[in-house]
């Protein structure tokens, strides 16, 4: 059964910082762009970062440059989104979506996006 799992979300005051893993069972991430999106609440789901399958290339929402990163360990089947500097507007739902159309980050629309998480509550507050 092809599954995702999004973990690492919690609370945390402005300014710190959490690590969110995406974990992939039932497939190899090896061939596949994953990409990470986020919901508030009353707010649609937004693009806020994507990484190619060999980790070589990466994007970022103009939101979150300079303070999230990306990452995979395809030995470990999972991608990273680190988080610093957090803000209260980033207070939301998190998740990871695995795009199969192609090894980069070409997808021009969440719904292109083959196949999602859960998602995992990230509340920045003090």
């Amino acid at each position: 059964q092809l599954q995702l799992v999004e973990s690492g979300g919690g609370l945390v005051q402005p300014g710190g910082s959490l690590r969110l893993s995406c974990a992939a069972s039932g497939f190899t991430l090896d061939y596949y762009a994953v990409g990470w999106f986020r919901q508030a609440p009353g707010k649609e789901r937004e693009g806020v970062s994507c990484i190619s399958s060999t980790g070589g290339s990466t994007n970022f929402a103009d939101s979150v440059k300079g303070r999230f990163t990306i990452a995979r360990d395809n030995a470990k089947n999972t991608v990273y989104l680190q988080m610093n500097s957090l803000k209260p507007e980033d207070t939301a739902v998190y998740y990871c979506a695995v795009f199969v159309g192609s090894y980069y980050c070409t997808a021009q629309h969440l719904n292109e996006y083959d196949y999602w998480g859960q998602g995992t509550q990230v509340t920045v507050s003090s």
